[in-house]
């Protein structure tokens, strides 16, 4: 423990926050005085360093190495500003959130920039992350950082970056830019500029604007009545303009929830995928009766859609993710929206394989993508990609990134023309089922406060794995920690199950790993039932329901979660 307390009176020395410097001198005094709750905290957050990853940084605020603060933001700067002096980087465009200290750790990251000869500009206040990420291409810069945390909870922050093709880092960047940082010596030793820094205007909004209203047709329907919430963060002034641009009428807003609030103060988790979080969206949706939700994570980077049903508790229902990927892929392929023979569709292996076989049908091509973003957008001749957890890139030349405000837009573009033809997307959802069978999906996930407790979990699978689950049999079963054929190598495990005619099931799928963003050990399921008729359509949900149940039961107790 002395060799802590030592590290947190250098760290203290060296930290350029007084608010965080504070904190720590707290922490101190009452380990010092014998407080054994204050020499566990201080323990754990000197227990190493936040690792930087291609995810960036990410993290709860507060003094120390393992937390997200000044200190370490701008350490991390300046290994990225190394790793781009090294490679004749001139120009890195920084955009940044309206959580807590975002601003901070942006302009110290404009300051670190400066201090070391490069080219920084600063958005020109807090933006949802697909202007950042539009910005980087639209300016030619060589990188992008964007200060964001996006679904977490109000006491994370973090730090995401790209390079000049407008995606986030992939190996080998990652390691490349994390040794960097670890290089970097005494904060004294690195230079930071008072001034030098460019703070760009309305036009790059402006730009990004245009091009967003480009996804959809110019002489689509736009009469469509939409609920709207930013979940207390950055996207209602994007989206609001861009929906009058585009000539859509102006959204309900959710009024709890419209101004930019670091504290998330409805919520419990600023994710419309948890539960309650979309609970005042609902009761403003009872009032206003229109014809969609629709909300944006914090920073509007993921958009998730609700439509009418009268059998849910709420009168709303919140459409699975893979659900609105596969409506936005039939609605692109039915607007001739995309090119056979040469578009591509991707989506990640956690993602469900509906979307393959919509690609095939509109003779398109179809890649599978290790989970996340910086995967999906890498994909060659990609037209269309999206991720189960509500990311959709559906303007892949514009920003090389989910982007929920475009998103958003193709929803409405969506929702209206369906209005006009007298059908909901509900309908939609059952034609898809009648064309490619019901592809049911859902997800087992445990969030634990002991990170070595995933590890137990991932081990425990591949050291006993399930031989069956929900009665059927596992037909194969791959460790993607050794990568396959078409994919690099990543922690996670794929079962691909037998199907059961007896039960009416056609497949079955699981894929397993942890969160690269949340201490959570996540588990995806599908269930494929094939579908004859629309009579058939309800015994083929209850089949799917029932069949994704017992696989999570089985499947917890295989993994001990």
């Amino acid at each position: 423990m002395a060799d802590v307390l030592a590290q947190v009176q250098a760290w203290i020395a060296e930290d350029p926050d007084p608010e965080t410097r504070g904190e720590l001198e707290t922490l101190l005094r009452a380990a010092d005085a014998g407080d054994t709750g204050a020499t566990a905290e201080l323990a754990e957050r000197f227990a190493g360093t936040l690792e930087f990853g291609t995810a960036g940084l990410r993290g709860a605020l507060g003094g120390g190495p393992m937390r997200m603060n000044r200190a370490v933001v701008i350490r991390a700067a300046a290994g990225l500003a190394g790793y781009l002096r090294a490679r004749q980087g001139e120009l890195v465009v920084i955009g940044y959130d309206a959580r807590h200290k975002s601003y901070d750790f942006a302009r110290d990251t404009a300051a670190v920039m400066a201090g070391a000869g490069l080219r920084a500009a600063l958005l020109p206040r807090p933006l949802p992350t697909p202007v950042l990420a539009y910005a980087v291409r639209h300016l030619g810069a060589d990188a992008g950082v964007m200060v964001t945390a996006s679904h977490n909870p109000p006491q994370d922050n973090g730090y995401k970056v790209y390079l000049g093709d407008g995606s986030q880092i992939v190996p080998p960047a990652d390691a490349e830019i994390a040794a960097g940082i670890a290089a970097v010596g005494p904060l004294a030793g690195v230079p930071l500029a008072e001034e030098g820094w460019d703070v760009l205007g309305e036009d790059v909004l402006a730009a990004y604007l245009t091009r967003a209203v480009s996804v959809v047709g110019a002489d689509s329907p736009r009469e469509v009545n939409v609920v709207y919430t930013p979940m207390h963060g950055v996207g209602l002034e994007t989206l609001t303009a861009a929906f009058a641009r585009a000539g859509f009428p102006a959204p309900v807003q959710v009024a709890e929830q419209a101004a930019p609030d670091p504290d998330f103060p409805t919520v419990a988790f600023p994710n419309p995928e948890e539960p309650g979080a979309m609970d005042l969206a609902f009761a403003t949706a009872r009032g206003a009766g229109p014809d969609i939700v629709i909300a944006n994570d914090p920073d509007a980077d993921r958009c998730a859609a609700a439509v009418p049903d009268p059998s849910a508790a709420a009168g709303w229902r919140m459409l699975r993710g893979d659900e609105l990927g596969s409506l936005l892929a039939l609605h692109l392929v039915r607007n001739r929206a995309v090119v056979p023979g040469r578009d591509v569709f991707a989506a990640s292996i956690v993602s469900s394989s509906l979307l393959s076989k919509i690609a095939a049908r509109a003779g398109l091509a179809y890649q599978d993508t290790l989970t996340g973003f910086k995967w999906i957008a890498r994909v060659p001749g990609l037209r269309y990609g999206y991720e189960e957890a509500l990311g959709y890139c559906v303007d892949p030349d514009g920003v090389r990134d989910k982007d929920g405000i475009t998103a958003a837009l193709l929803i409405a573009e969506l929702a209206a023309g369906l209005k006009a033809e007298g059908r909901t997307p509900a309908d939609l959802l059952d034609d898809l089922a009648l064309s490619h069978g019901l592809h049911a999906t859902d997800q087992l996930a445990a969030r634990v406060a002991d990170l070595s407790l995933i590890a137990d979990a991932m081990a425990r699978l591949r050291e006993h794995p399930p031989a069956a689950l929900a009665g059927l049999k596992i037909a194969t079963a791959e460790d993607l920690s050794a990568g396959t054929a078409d994919l690099p190598p990543t922690d996670g495990l794929r079962y691909r199950l037998q199907g059961d005619d007896a039960r009416g099931i056609g497949s079955a799928r699981v894929v397993v790993r942890p969160s690269g963003t949340e201490p959570k050990i996540k588990c995806y399921l599908e269930v494929v039932v094939p579908v004859a008729d629309a009579a058939g359509l309800p015994a083929a949900r209850a089949t799917a329901a029932d069949t994704l149940a017992a696989v999570k039961a089985d499947l917890a107790a295989a993994a001990g979660i």
